[in-house]
C-alpha cells in the first residue's frame, strides 16, 4: 500500500466509530476497505496503519469488548489444505482490505475460527467463546454470525457500507432466499503438521449476475429507519448497525421481495443459470409402448449422472411411458441429514501428449471421466496422473466406473493396457466440468388400488454408459406398473419410484414422510438381465408378511432362486426404505450368484464399460418382470383364512377329501393345510410352513371359501 495523506486523525477515529454507536463492551464484527487507509493520518507505514485503527478500536470498546474480523481462504473451494493457524487470508468483497485481516490473525492471543472457507479471527475476552467449538458450517443454526447477534453484537464498515457484509449472507440462507443454497464441501485441515479430513457446510449463490449479492436496497432502508448509523465527521465513511435489529430488517424486506438482497432482476434460479449455457443433451424420443429392449437401446449411453442433463433426459423419456410424476429437490435442499448436491455437467475432457496426440476422450465413452469431478486443464507429471487415473481392478480392456460426489477431487478413467501404456513424464489433463444450481428429479408412477397401504417398487435411473446397473430395473419396474395400471381390482396402492441412488430415496421419503406409514412393504429391483439367478434380499425384520410371501414366490418361480439377509447380497435404495427411522420392509431383487471367496459379488462386468446391452438378455428381463407380478399377485391375495368351522372339517361331506391310501402325500399336505387355518397366519405362511406352492395353498383356500368354511381378512381377495 502507498503513503497516505493527512484526512483523517486516530482522534477522528475515535469519535466515528463512537458516533457510529460503538461503545465499550462491544461485541464487534468489523470489515474495512482499502478506502479506509487512504483516508487515514500519513505517511505511515501499512503496519502503523493497521496499529492505529486497532487502538482506536481498543479505546472504544475497551479491554470489555471484542474485536471480529473476515479471515476468508476458500481453502475448500480451492481444493487446498486449511492450516488455522498458517494459511493467509484472502482478498474479496468481504475484505478488500486483506492486509488489515491478516494484521489481526497474526496478532499474540488472536483466536481462528475453524471455517476452511470462511473462517473469522477475533480479539479480546470473548473470541473464542465465539469462535471456538464451532457447528460443521458457515451459517446454519449455531454458526458465528447467530453467536454474535444473540450476544448483542454490531456490525461496524470502515471505508464502506454494510451492503457487502457476510452477515447478509447469513440471513439469506436462514430466511430462505431463492438464490442461494448449501453446499457441502469437503477437504482437509491441517495442524500441528497433521491433517484430516474434514466437511463443512456453506451458503452459495447461484452463478448468475442475477444471484450476486447486493446490500444496497436494504442498507438505504436501514438507515432511513435509523437502524444504520453513518458518522458525519470522519473523512473514512464509518457505519454500525446491531446484529438483531439488521436481522429483523431483513426478515421484513425479504418477505416482501425474496430477491431484495441480490443484484436481480428476480427469476426462477435454474432458468437463471442455464440461460447462458447450451443443453448437453438433446431429448431422446422412444416409441409409443416401447419394448425393454427398446428402452435400454435409447438410454443406456447417456451420461446419466445423479444430477445432470443426461439423467433428466433418461427421465423425461420415461415419462412419455407411463403417467408419471416428476418430483424435483433443489441443490442444497435439506433431506435428513444429507444435503441435496448440485448439477454436475461435464462439456469436454480428454488425455492427451505434450505434443497433443489425443489418448482418450470423455465424448466417446462418459466413463473416462469421474462422475462429479473437478475441472482441471493442466500439463502434469507422469506420477500426478496416476494418482488420479482409475483402471478396472480385473477387467483389462474396461473403463471403471468411478464417482466422487461428496468430493473435491478430479480424476480420469481408462482401461489397464492403456494406462500400461502411458510412459511419457508429461501428460495434458483437461476436464471442462461445472457444479451449478440444479434438481435432483425423482419419477413416480402410482397404481391406486381400494386401500391406501402402499407397495414399493424402486430402481435408480443413474450410472451412466451402463446397463445392468441399474437401467435393468428400471425397465423390468416400468413394464410391470404398465400392467398394474391395466388393472381394475387392485387391493393395495403400487408406487413406482425411479431415482438416483441413495440420494434420491431419501429425498423423497424425508419430504413424503406423511406416505412412510402408509408403506407396507416394496421390492428394490436391479441388476435383472443377467444370466444368473435370482436372488432375493430379505428386509432388515427379515421376517415380515411381505418377506415370507415374496420368498415363497421365488421358491416357486425359481428352483435356483436364493435368499439372503438384508445387507448379504446387494447394497442399493433398500437401505435407505429399511434405515432407522423409517423401516419399511422393502426387500430386494436382482441376478447374482452366491459369492464365493475370490469371486466378484456381483457380476464381473460391474460398474465398467462392459456393463453393456448383451448383458441384458430379453427373455430373462421378462422373465423378472413376470416373476415381479407373481410376487405381486401373492402380495395382492395375502389373506388371513379365518376358520368358519370348528373341529376338524369332514371333507367327504364336500368333496375334498384326498385319499391316504393312494395318495399319502397329498392327504398329509391338506390336512397341514387345514389345521393351520385359525385366523392367526396368512397364506404366504401357511405355504412356507407346509413347504407348499403359494398356488396350491391358494386353490384350496378359494374352494374352502365357496364352500363358506372359511373367510378372508386382509388382502382383497376378489
Amino acid at each position: 500500500m502507498s503513503l497516505i495523506q493527512n484526512s483523517c486523525s486516530s482522534a477522528d477515529i475515535v469519535n466515528g466509530l463512537q458516533e457510529s454507536g460503538l461503545c465499550r463492551g462491544d461485541l464487534v464484527y468489523l470489515q474495512v476497505a482499502d478506502a479506509a487507509f487512504r483516508a487515514m493520518d500519513g505517511p505511515l507505514s501499512d503496519v502503523e496503519l493497521y496499529e492505529s485503527l486497532l487502538n482506536a478500536i481498543r479505546e472504544v470498546i475497551g479491554q470489555e469488548g471484542t474485536l471480529y474480523v473476515p479471515a476468508f481462504s476458500l481453502s475448500f473451494a480451492r481444493n487446498e489444505v486449511f492450516d488455522p493457524e498458517h494459511t493467509p487470508a484472502i482478498a474479496g468483497e468481504w475484505n478488500t482490505s486483506v492486509g488489515f485481516s491478516e494484521y489481526i490473525r497474526r496478532q499474540p492471543g488472536a483466536v481462528r475460527s475453524g471455517d476452511p472457507n470462511f473462517s473469522v479471527c477475533g480479539l479480546g475476552h470473548q473470541a473464542e467463546g465465539m469462535l471456538g467449538d464451532l457447528p460443521a458450517m458457515t451459517y446454519g443454526p449455531g454458526c458465528f454470525y447467530e453467536r454474535l447477534m444473540r450476544a448483542g453484537g454490531k456490525i461496524c464498515c470502515v471505508g464502506g457500507g454494510v451492503q457487502h457484509t457476510s452477515f447478509l449472507h447469513y440471513a439469506e440462507e436462514t430466511l430462505g432466499v431463492p438464490f442461494r443454497y448449501k453446499k457441502l464441501f469437503t477437504g482437509s485441515i491441517g495442524r500441528e503438521g497433521e491433517t484430516r479430513k474434514q466437511r463443512w457446510i456453506s451458503s452459495v449463490p447461484i452463478q448468475a449476475e442475477s444471484g450476486i449479492t447486493d446490500g444496497t436496497r436494504v442498507a438505504s432502508i436501514a438507515m432511513q429507519e435509523g437502524r444504520l448509523r453513518i458518522a458525519a465527521g470522519c473523512a473514512c465513511e464509518i457505519a454500525t448497525i446491531a446484529c438483531d435489529s439488521f436481522y429483523e430488517l431483513l426478515r421484513r424486506e425479504i418477505a416482501k421481495d425474496p430477491w431484495i438482497t441480490a443484484q436481480g432482476p428476480a427469476g426462477d434460479p435454474i432458468a437463471l443459470e442455464d440461460r447462458p449455457r447450451t443443453a448437453t443433451q438433446s431429448r431422446v424420443r422412444l416409441p409409443e409402448n416401447a419394448s425393454m429392449t427398446e428402452l435400454i437401446s435409447g438410454l443406456w449411453k447417456l451420461p446419466r449422472d445423479i444430477v445432470s442433463d443426461g439423467y433428466d433426459v433418461a427421465l423425461e423419456a420415461l415419462s412419455t411411458q407411463a403417467p408419471m410424476v416428476i418430483h424435483e429437490y433443489p441443490s442444497g435442499t435439506e433431506c435428513w441429514t444429507w444435503l441435496v448436491p448440485e448439477k454436475w455437467t461435464c462439456r469436454e475432457a480428454f488425455l492427451e501428449t505434450v505434443d497433443g496426440q489425443r489418448l482418450f476422450a470423455y465424448e466417446h465413452s462418459p466413463l473416462h471421466v469421474v462422475s462429479y469431478s473437478l475441472p482441471v486443464d493442466r500439463v502434469v507429471s507422469r506420477q500426478e496422473l496416476f494418482r488420479h487415473l482409475h483402471v478396472h481392478p480385473e477387467l483389462p480392456d474396461a473403463i471403471p466406473f468411478i464417482f466422487k460426489y461428496y468430493e473435491r477431487d478430479w480424476g480420469l478413467c481408462c482401461s489397464q493396457k492403456l494406462k500400461a501404456s502411458l510412459t511419457e513424464d508429461q501428460y495434458r489433463v483437461v476436464i471442462r466440468s461445472t457444479s451449478s444450481y440444479g434438481t435432483l428429479k425423482v419419477g413416480e408412477i402410482i397404481a391406486r388400488g381400494n386401500s391406501a397401504e402402499t407397495f414399493v417398487l424402486c430402481a435408480h435411473l443413474c450410472h451412466p454408459a451402463m446397463v445392468n446397473d441399474d437401467l435393468a430395473g428400471v425397465v423390468v419396474g416400468l413394464k410391470v406398473m404398465q400392467e398394474l395400471l391395466k388393472r381394475s381390482d387392485l387391493h393395495y396402492t403400487y408406487r413406482f419410484l425411479i431415482l438416483p441412488e441413495t440420494i434420491g430415496s431419501i429425498a423423497y421419503l424425508s419430504h413424503n414422510e406423511q406416505l412412510i406409514p402408509q408403506m407396507m412393504g416394496g421390492l428394490f429391483l436391479e441388476m435383472l438381465g443377467l444370466n444368473q439367478p435370482h436372488a432375493l434380499q430379505l428386509s432388515f425384520a427379515g421376517d415380515t408378511e411381505v418377506d415370507r410371501c415374496l420368498t415363497r414366490v421365488l421358491q416357486d418361480h425359481d428352483p435356483r432362486g436364493w435368499t439372503g439377509a438384508f445387507r448379504t447380497v446387494v447394497g442399493n435404495d433398500e437401505r435407505q426404505f429399511n434405515a432407522p427411522g423409517v423401516r419399511v420392509p422393502m426387500l430386494s431383487l436382482s441376478r447374482v450368484q452366491k459369492s464365493e471367496p475370490g469371486k466378484h459379488p456381483y457380476y464381473p462386468e460391474y460398474h465398467s464399460s462392459h456393463d453393456t446391452p448383451e448383458f441384458a438378455s430379453p427373455d430373462r428381463l421378462a422373465d423378472s418382470r413376470d416373476l415381479v407380478l407373481k410376487m405381486i399377485d401373492a402380495v395382492e391375495g395375502n389373506a388371513i383364512p379365518v376358520n368358519r368351522f370348528k373341529g376338524e372339517i369332514f371333507c367327504s361331506r364336500y368333496g375334498i377329501n384326498v385319499d391316504a391310501y393312494t395318495d399319502r402325500e397329498g392327504n398329509r399336505a391338506l390336512f397341514d393345510v387345514l389345521f393351520l387355518i385359525d385366523g392367526t397366519r396368512s397364506e404366504a405362511e401357511i405355504a412356507r410352513i407346509c413347504n407348499l406352492p403359494v398356488d396350491s395353498v391358494r386353490r384350496l383356500l378359494e374352494e374352502l371359501r365357496r364352500l363358506d368354511l372359511i373367510e378372508f381378512r386382509g388382502a382383497s381377495r376378489n
